[in-house]
């Protein structure tokens, strides 16, 4: 499986595709609903098993995202 870094425009466009509420997706992913307002404002990303979730969600959703790959620092 593909994981996917998530950025906010991406966790709130699932959301809406969902038709979820914050506290909606919060509870199908086992999360407070502040947790999904500082991903939604760019405050955090989610990690690990989180980020794996909307993955899952995602695509059992069909919802059609650009997986936005994990940077990692260059030298200059």
């Amino acid at each position: 499986m593909n994981r996917a870094q998530w950025d906010s425009e991406h966790i709130q466009s699932l959301r809406r595709h969902l038709g979820l509420t914050q506290r909606e997706l919060a509870e199908r992913l086992g999360t407070r609903q502040q947790t999904i307002s500082e991903w939604e404002t760019g405050v955090y990303k989610p990690r690990g098993a989180s980020a794996t979730l909307l993955s899952i969600i995602a695509e059992r959703a069909k919802f059609e995202y650009q997986a936005i790959p994990s940077k990692k620092r260059e030298r200059p």
